[in-house]
Protein backbone atom coordinates (compact mmCIF):
# COMPACT_ATOMS: atom_id res chain seq x y z
CA UNK A 1 0.00 0.00 0.00
CA UNK A 2 1.29 3.29 -1.17
CA UNK A 3 1.22 6.31 1.25
CA UNK A 4 -1.68 7.85 -0.67
CA UNK A 5 -3.35 5.13 -0.43
CA UNK A 6 -2.77 4.66 3.13
CA UNK A 7 -4.04 8.44 3.69
CA UNK A 8 -7.05 7.99 1.36
CA UNK A 9 -8.37 4.67 3.37
CA UNK A 10 -8.03 6.52 6.71
CA UNK A 11 -9.66 9.45 5.10
CA UNK A 12 -12.79 7.33 4.05
CA UNK A 13 -12.96 6.08 7.38
CA UNK A 14 -12.68 9.17 9.67
CA UNK A 15 -15.28 10.75 7.13
CA UNK A 16 -17.84 7.77 8.10
CA UNK A 17 -17.08 8.45 11.95
CA UNK A 18 -17.53 12.13 11.48
CA UNK A 19 -21.11 11.85 9.85
CA UNK A 20 -22.29 9.45 12.26
CA UNK A 21 -21.53 11.66 14.99
CA UNK A 22 -23.28 14.77 12.98
CA UNK A 23 -25.25 13.80 9.75
CA UNK A 24 -24.50 16.60 6.43
CA UNK A 25 -28.10 18.11 7.72
CA UNK A 26 -26.87 19.18 10.89
CA UNK A 27 -23.68 20.95 9.98
CA UNK A 28 -24.07 24.87 11.13
CA UNK A 29 -21.83 27.43 9.86
CA UNK A 30 -20.13 28.98 13.07
CA UNK A 31 -21.56 32.73 12.39
CA UNK A 32 -19.07 34.29 9.98
CA UNK A 33 -19.68 35.67 6.83
CA UNK A 34 -19.43 33.12 3.64
CA UNK A 35 -16.75 34.03 1.45
CA UNK A 36 -18.36 36.19 -1.80
CA UNK A 37 -18.16 34.06 -5.13
CA UNK A 38 -14.88 32.82 -7.09
CA UNK A 39 -12.84 34.68 -4.25
CA UNK A 40 -9.97 32.21 -4.63
CA UNK A 41 -9.91 31.68 -8.51
CA UNK A 42 -9.99 35.82 -8.39
CA UNK A 43 -7.48 36.21 -6.10
CA UNK A 44 -5.02 33.49 -8.32
CA UNK A 45 -5.83 35.53 -11.96
CA UNK A 46 -4.98 38.56 -10.86
CA UNK A 47 -1.93 40.09 -12.19
CA UNK A 48 1.27 39.08 -11.43
CA UNK A 49 2.21 35.41 -9.70
CA UNK A 50 -0.11 34.83 -6.76
CA UNK A 51 1.42 33.41 -3.22
CA UNK A 52 -1.11 30.89 -1.94
CA UNK A 53 0.91 30.19 1.51
CA UNK A 54 -0.13 27.11 3.38
CA UNK A 55 -0.42 26.10 7.28
CA UNK A 56 1.01 22.82 7.38
CA UNK A 57 2.60 21.56 10.91
CA UNK A 58 4.01 18.37 9.60
CA UNK A 59 4.13 15.30 6.91
CA UNK A 60 4.49 12.13 5.82
CA UNK A 61 7.41 13.32 3.88
CA UNK A 62 8.86 15.63 5.90
CA UNK A 63 8.20 14.66 9.22
CA UNK A 64 7.76 17.82 12.05
CA UNK A 65 7.79 21.00 10.47
CA UNK A 66 6.22 23.69 12.83
CA UNK A 67 4.41 21.61 15.88
CA UNK A 68 1.41 23.08 17.60
CA UNK A 69 1.53 26.21 15.59
CA UNK A 70 -1.16 28.24 16.19
CA UNK A 71 -3.31 28.92 13.00
CA UNK A 72 -4.77 32.47 13.68
CA UNK A 73 -0.84 33.34 14.20
CA UNK A 74 0.42 31.98 10.92
CA UNK A 75 -2.88 33.25 9.17
CA UNK A 76 -2.26 36.82 10.40
CA UNK A 77 1.69 36.65 8.84
CA UNK A 78 0.58 35.44 5.75
CA UNK A 79 -1.84 38.19 5.31
CA UNK A 80 0.37 40.62 6.33
CA UNK A 81 3.36 39.25 4.14
CA UNK A 82 0.79 39.79 1.11
CA UNK A 83 -0.20 36.59 0.45
CA UNK A 84 -3.59 36.04 -2.41
CA UNK A 85 -5.28 33.15 -0.36
CA UNK A 86 -4.13 31.03 2.02
CA UNK A 87 -4.05 26.87 2.08
CA UNK A 88 -4.99 25.03 5.75
CA UNK A 89 -4.48 21.12 5.55
CA UNK A 90 -7.18 19.90 7.06
CA UNK A 91 -5.94 16.41 7.39
CA UNK A 92 -5.46 14.98 10.96
CA UNK A 93 -3.26 11.19 10.69
CA UNK A 94 -0.57 12.39 8.78
CA UNK A 95 -0.59 16.68 8.55
CA UNK A 96 -1.74 16.92 12.17
CA UNK A 97 -4.51 18.96 10.78
CA UNK A 98 -8.01 19.69 11.46
CA UNK A 99 -11.08 21.30 10.51
CA UNK A 100 -10.97 23.43 13.74
CA UNK A 101 -7.62 24.90 11.86
CA UNK A 102 -10.01 26.25 8.85
CA UNK A 103 -12.12 27.38 11.13
CA UNK A 104 -10.01 29.62 13.12
CA UNK A 105 -7.98 30.90 9.87
CA UNK A 106 -11.90 32.36 8.82
CA UNK A 107 -12.06 34.09 12.00
CA UNK A 108 -8.88 36.21 11.60
CA UNK A 109 -7.99 36.77 7.85
CA UNK A 110 -10.11 37.79 5.25
CA UNK A 111 -8.02 35.83 2.58
CA UNK A 112 -9.74 33.12 0.61
CA UNK A 113 -9.34 29.68 2.08
CA UNK A 114 -8.30 26.70 0.55
CA UNK A 115 -9.52 23.37 2.32
CA UNK A 116 -6.12 21.27 1.62
CA UNK A 117 -7.31 17.78 2.61
CA UNK A 118 -8.02 14.39 0.34
CA UNK A 119 -11.35 14.92 -0.52
CA UNK A 120 -13.32 11.57 -0.87
CA UNK A 121 -16.83 12.03 0.02
CA UNK A 122 -19.22 14.80 -0.18
CA UNK A 123 -19.74 15.23 3.36
CA UNK A 124 -16.12 16.96 3.41
CA UNK A 125 -17.57 19.61 0.54
CA UNK A 126 -20.31 20.65 3.06
CA UNK A 127 -17.53 20.69 5.84
CA UNK A 128 -15.32 23.00 3.72
CA UNK A 129 -18.56 25.64 3.29
CA UNK A 130 -19.63 26.01 7.36
CA UNK A 131 -16.46 26.45 8.02
CA UNK A 132 -15.32 28.80 5.41
CA UNK A 133 -13.51 27.96 2.55
CA UNK A 134 -13.65 29.64 -0.71
CA UNK A 135 -11.94 26.68 -2.51
CA UNK A 136 -11.19 23.00 -2.01
CA UNK A 137 -8.49 20.39 -3.76
CA UNK A 138 -9.74 17.74 -5.40
CA UNK A 139 -6.56 15.01 -6.64
CA UNK A 140 -6.73 13.27 -9.60
CA UNK A 141 -4.85 10.16 -7.98
CA UNK A 142 -6.61 10.00 -5.54
CA UNK A 143 -10.35 9.87 -7.07
CA UNK A 144 -11.54 7.99 -10.20
CA UNK A 145 -12.95 9.91 -12.97
CA UNK A 146 -16.65 9.58 -12.31
CA UNK A 147 -16.07 10.36 -8.26
CA UNK A 148 -14.02 13.38 -9.27
CA UNK A 149 -16.75 14.58 -11.78
CA UNK A 150 -19.03 14.27 -9.21
CA UNK A 151 -17.47 16.01 -6.17
CA UNK A 152 -15.88 18.75 -9.14
CA UNK A 153 -19.87 19.68 -10.12
CA UNK A 154 -20.75 18.63 -6.41
CA UNK A 155 -18.68 21.93 -4.90
CA UNK A 156 -19.09 24.41 -7.82
CA UNK A 157 -22.66 24.37 -6.90
CA UNK A 158 -21.95 24.89 -3.27
CA UNK A 159 -20.19 28.08 -4.01
CA UNK A 160 -16.61 26.22 -4.34
CA UNK A 161 -14.18 26.84 -6.31
CA UNK A 162 -11.94 23.47 -7.32
CA UNK A 163 -8.00 23.33 -7.58
CA UNK A 164 -7.98 20.07 -9.28
CA UNK A 165 -4.18 18.32 -8.41
CA UNK A 166 -2.24 16.60 -11.45
CA UNK A 167 1.01 15.49 -11.41
CA UNK A 168 1.47 13.91 -15.37
CA UNK A 169 -0.21 14.01 -18.39
CA UNK A 170 -2.76 11.45 -18.29
CA UNK A 171 -3.95 13.36 -14.84
CA UNK A 172 -3.39 16.57 -16.36
CA UNK A 173 -6.02 15.06 -19.44
CA UNK A 174 -8.39 13.81 -17.20
CA UNK A 175 -8.25 17.83 -15.31
CA UNK A 176 -9.15 19.17 -19.12
CA UNK A 177 -11.86 16.92 -19.84
CA UNK A 178 -13.76 18.64 -16.56
CA UNK A 179 -13.10 21.69 -18.08
CA UNK A 180 -11.42 22.63 -14.50
CA UNK A 181 -10.97 26.12 -14.21
CA UNK A 182 -7.64 25.97 -12.11
CA UNK A 183 -4.88 23.33 -11.83
CA UNK A 184 -2.44 22.56 -9.31
CA UNK A 185 0.84 20.65 -10.96
CA UNK A 186 2.28 19.32 -7.93
CA UNK A 187 5.70 18.47 -8.11
CA UNK A 188 5.65 15.71 -5.41
CA UNK A 189 4.32 12.31 -6.72
CA UNK A 190 2.08 10.70 -3.83
CA UNK A 191 2.93 7.84 -4.62
CA UNK A 192 6.51 8.03 -3.74
CA UNK A 193 6.76 11.56 -2.33
CA UNK A 194 9.57 12.33 -4.81
CA UNK A 195 10.11 15.79 -5.95
CA UNK A 196 10.66 17.28 -9.14
CA UNK A 197 9.97 21.23 -9.73
CA UNK A 198 10.36 20.45 -13.79
CA UNK A 199 6.97 18.78 -13.92
CA UNK A 200 4.90 21.72 -13.72
CA UNK A 201 7.21 23.31 -16.87
CA UNK A 202 6.69 20.36 -18.60
CA UNK A 203 3.35 20.24 -18.91
CA UNK A 204 2.14 23.93 -19.30
CA UNK A 205 2.03 23.68 -23.25
CA UNK A 206 -0.75 21.40 -22.97
CA UNK A 207 -2.81 23.61 -20.65
CA UNK A 208 -5.28 26.09 -22.66
CA UNK A 209 -4.56 29.92 -21.71
CA UNK A 210 -7.52 30.37 -20.13
CA UNK A 211 -7.08 27.89 -17.66
CA UNK A 212 -5.16 28.87 -13.70
CA UNK A 213 -2.21 27.11 -13.04
CA UNK A 214 -0.75 26.53 -9.57
CA UNK A 215 2.36 25.23 -9.05
CA UNK A 216 2.56 23.00 -5.90
CA UNK A 217 5.35 21.71 -4.01
CA UNK A 218 9.12 22.02 -4.37
CA UNK A 219 8.83 25.79 -4.55
CA UNK A 220 11.56 27.54 -1.90
CA UNK A 221 13.46 30.50 -3.40
CA UNK A 222 12.79 33.89 -5.28
CA UNK A 223 14.51 33.05 -8.55
CA UNK A 224 12.29 29.56 -9.02
CA UNK A 225 9.20 32.02 -8.52
CA UNK A 226 10.83 34.44 -11.30
CA UNK A 227 11.06 31.20 -13.27
CA UNK A 228 7.39 30.07 -12.61
CA UNK A 229 6.07 33.72 -13.73
CA UNK A 230 7.87 33.84 -16.79
CA UNK A 231 6.44 31.07 -17.69
CA UNK A 232 3.20 31.89 -17.40
CA UNK A 233 1.96 30.26 -14.17
CA UNK A 234 -0.52 32.51 -12.45
CA UNK A 235 0.27 30.98 -8.60
CA UNK A 236 2.76 28.98 -6.23
CA UNK A 237 1.95 27.24 -3.48
CA UNK A 238 4.56 27.64 -0.47
CA UNK A 239 4.05 25.49 2.63
CA UNK A 240 6.78 24.22 3.95
CA UNK A 241 9.73 26.85 3.13
CA UNK A 242 7.37 29.49 4.86
CA UNK A 243 6.18 27.42 8.05
CA UNK A 244 10.28 26.82 8.99
CA UNK A 245 10.80 30.41 9.13
CA UNK A 246 11.01 32.33 12.88
CA UNK A 247 8.96 34.86 10.80
CA UNK A 248 6.37 33.87 8.24
CA UNK A 249 5.11 37.67 7.36
CA UNK A 250 8.98 39.00 6.74
CA UNK A 251 10.01 35.45 4.92
CA UNK A 252 6.75 36.08 2.60
CA UNK A 253 7.63 39.96 2.08
CA UNK A 254 11.32 39.41 1.36
CA UNK A 255 10.26 36.28 -1.32
CA UNK A 256 8.08 38.95 -2.64
CA UNK A 257 10.53 41.75 -2.82
CA UNK A 258 12.90 39.68 -4.75
CA UNK A 259 10.20 38.63 -7.32
CA UNK A 260 9.74 42.23 -8.16
CA UNK A 261 13.23 43.05 -8.61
Amino acid sequence: MSVLDEILASTRAEVEERRAAVPESALQPDGGDRPPPHAFRDALASPGLAIVAEHKRRSPSAGAIRPGSSVAEIARAYEHGGAAAISVLTEHRHFDGSLEDLREAHAVSRLPLLRKDFIVDPYQLAEAVVAGASAVLLIVAALQPAELRALHDDARDRGLDVLVEVHDRAELDVALALEAEIVGINNRDLRDFSVDIERTFALLDAIPPQTIVVAESGIASARQLARLRDQGVHAALIGERLMREEDPALALCALRAALAV
